[in-house]
């Protein structure tokens, strides 16, 4: 169960931060100069912890299991925080912001998942995202 749980957990908690993170962001700076210091961080923490927790230690030999997606990820990430961060200065609030990026992600996603995975596409789950659609309204309506 704790398998199963911490990973969702870690998520929740980080993007928490992150949101706070995102909108602290001072207003004068540059996005992408800000991100220039997340990801030499994040580029830190990552290598630490690839030894920290890694079992083998050898760097170069994972390199070489790489595929298109670490690099397409790279790119995506940029544009994630360049996002938020833009969102946030443009006056989007924290507390709704990230549920309406989630609700069409939620739609999105479930699109992806049945034709490039071939998960089910049942009736529970179109509903489920039109009720988060619909939610959107209400959050919106002033």
């Amino acid at each position: 169960m704790f398998a199963f749980v911490w990973p969702m957990a870690l998520v929740i908690v980080s993007n928490v931060v992150y949101q706070i993170c995102a909108k602290s962001v001072p207003e004068g700076m540059n996005a992408f100069a800000s991100l220039t210091v997340t990801y030499l961080v994040g580029a830190a923490a990552s290598l630490i912890l690839y030894f920290v927790l890694g079992k083998d230690g050898n760097l170069f030999q994972e390199y070489r299991k790489m595929n298109w997606a670490p690099a397409v990820l790279g790119l995506v990430i940029v544009g994630l925080e360049v996002g938020w961060i833009y969102a946030y200065k443009a006056g989007w609030p924290v507390s709704t912001g990230f549920i309406v990026q989630s609700a069409f992600m939620a739609a999105a996603l479930l699109i992806v998942g049945y034709f490039l995975y071939r998960e089910a596409l049942t009736w529970n789950k179109i509903v489920g995202v039109v009720i988060c659609l619909i939610g959107l309204g209400f959050i919106n309506y002033k």
